[in-house]
């Protein structure tokens, strides 16, 4: 098995560069890392257009990788992506959508994932930072072994946090148990009542760091209101500012433990989502304020992990794959002067909306592929779904998915690597509706409840109507003009082939 999927490997890498590069050509599977980011938009990072920060480590991926400007996450909110990217699956068929920080874990036991997938093909596997998707089976007792989370679902090793940074309970997991966790001092945690002595947002806004909205003013950790509430853990929480450097020196132990054998690294960091807490170096660092300064310590991440497995002589072994998990937001709870100092930035390019919206800046991702001597350095302009890494990492590290594995995931290895420039016929984007693309068109259904009270006050356009809605977005990628009674058959079309994606139960034509 071992000498077929070498022999494998190397036929697609030999059809893919036209054996130009063979000689070049490993003899073992290249290592794949994936950094993900949390709220990272289109034109937050410089070589993707932004001017007023600058992103010289993302950057020199960009220059000596391929750069996607057509690329996707799956939906305009965080766990759905992170769903569809881990199962080959689109969210809606799990009714994913976000999650408190203690519900249980939201990925049905059994399936193959993608770090399942390449379990079984030789790799270890693990992942560090934002997980998202559920802990345990019903209510969590955060003072014992929590299972299932990450290990049930394909990974050798996790090293956490639950949920979101602005969620509790605010401790690290790995494995299955909090880390630092003191047997004296157990953890509670609700999010339906008050529960211990611990202050809040509204009862000590003195305690505040940074003022914070109704939602996100329940238990005050490390000087920042939260959402949900807790008491005990003391020393199990993090703070904050260190949450860059911890993961880098997780992620970093990770590799060098592995270097020898091919390993699959997901790093989900948790910049640039709220609480913008950068650690104190990069503190000040900006224009743009703390949303600016978190976009640095992300971009120094990304440096610190691409230098590693160079200093490690494996990078020309190594696939790493930069993106995001949906759209960019400025205010999202917290009074940080994100929008008061946005100064002329676009954190969203030239397209509109962004995070929690169903018009292209909530699901079109800044993405890169870089991979040295294999990936050579471009511009894509293909349409790409994250739903479709799964399968195509599936046909580089071996043989292709088969039966229920990924079963929205399609192989489109050719343009990850940069072999091809083909489109997808049809691609999904989920917000609070689903959308459909096809080649420049966009079709988003109509939403009959309308846009719900607490989006409104995000200041993000939902592109949530009671009509269809048809755009092209080769002659309008702002999305301005709704077309959809200029071409009643296209939108027909689209109409159609959204209902049957919505009713397969596999994958069609892989």
């Amino acid at each position: 098995m071992l000498y077929k999927n070498i022999i494998c490997l190397l036929s697609i890498l030999c059809i893919l560069t036209g054996c130009r590069d063979q000689k070049k050509a490993t003899t073992t599977k290249p290592n794949i890392i994936i950094i993900y980011i949390d709220d990272l938009g289109y034109g937050d990072v410089s070589c993707y257009g932004a001017t007023k920060v600058q992103t010289p480590n993302v950057d020199r991926l960009a220059q000596n990788g391929l750069k996607f400007t057509d690329a996707h996450c799956t939906a305009a909110t965080c766990t759905p992506s992170r769903f569809s990217l881990l199962t080959g699956m689109y969210a809606f068929r799990n009714n994913a959508a976000i999650l408190p920080g203690d519900a249980p874990l939201l990925i049905p036991q059994g399936i193959e994932t993608l770090p399942s997938m390449l379990q079984k093909r030789g790799y270890t596997t693990a992942v560090v930072g934002k997980w998202h998707l559920g802990m345990g089976i019903g209510t969590i007792d955060w003072n014992k072994p929590i299972s299932p989370g990450p290990l049930e679902t394909g990974f050798n090793y996790s090293f956490v946090i639950p949920a979101t940074v602005d969620r509790v309970p605010c401790v690290y997991v790995e494995g299955h148990n909090v880390y630092n966790a003191d047997t004296t001092d157990p953890i509670y945690v609700s999010y339906k009542e008050k529960i211990g002595e611990e202050p809040t947002g509204l009862s000590n806004p003195g305690l505040l760091k940074m003022k914070a909205d109704t939602q996100h003013s329940n238990t005050i950790i490390n000087g920042i209101s939260r959402i949900g509430y807790m008491t005990g853990g003391k020393k199990a929480r993090w703070r904050d500012e260190d949450m860059a450097d911890v993961f880098t020196a997780k992620a970093k132990e990770f590799i060098n433990n592995n270097k020898n054998n091919p390993f699959f690294l997901y790093l989900a960091l948790t910049d640039i989502h709220v609480p913008r807490t950068p650690h104190e170096r990069f503190l000040g660092k900006n224009a743009m304020g703390r949303r600016g300064d978190v976009i640095l310590e992300m971009d120094w991440v990304t440096g610190a992990i691409t230098k590693e497995i160079e200093r490690l002589g494996i990078d020309k072994n190594t696939l790493i794959i930069f993106s995001s998990d949906n759209g960019p937001v400025l205010d999202d709870g917290y009074s940080d002067e994100a929008i008061e100092k946005a100064g002329g930035h676009l954190p969203a390019g030239d397209f509109r909306g962004g995070k929690y919206s169903a018009f292209e800046a909530g699901t079109r991702v800044p993405t890169i592929a870089y991979w040295p001597g294999t990936i050579k350095p471009g511009i894509s302009n293909a349409l790409m779904s994250q739903v479709d890494w799964m399968a195509s990492l599936a046909t580089l590290t071996g043989e292709p998915l088969t039966g229920n594995a990924g079963p929205d995931s399609k192989n489109v290895l050719p343009v990850l690597l940069g072999a091809a420039n083909t489109k997808p016929e049809y691609m999904l984007e989920e917000s609070f509706t689903l959308s459909i693309r096809y080649g420049n068109w966009k079709y988003i259904a109509p939403q009959a409840k309308g846009t719900p009270d607490w989006l409104k006050n995000k200041k993000i356009e939902s592109g949530l109507q009671q009509q269809p809605q048809l755009y092209d977005l080769q002659s309008d990628p702002g999305e301005k003009n709704n077309v959809a009674a200029q071409h009643a058959e296209i939108v027909q079309q689209l109409q159609t082939a959204l209902k049957d994606i919505q009713s397969a139960t596999n994958s069609k034509g892989r």
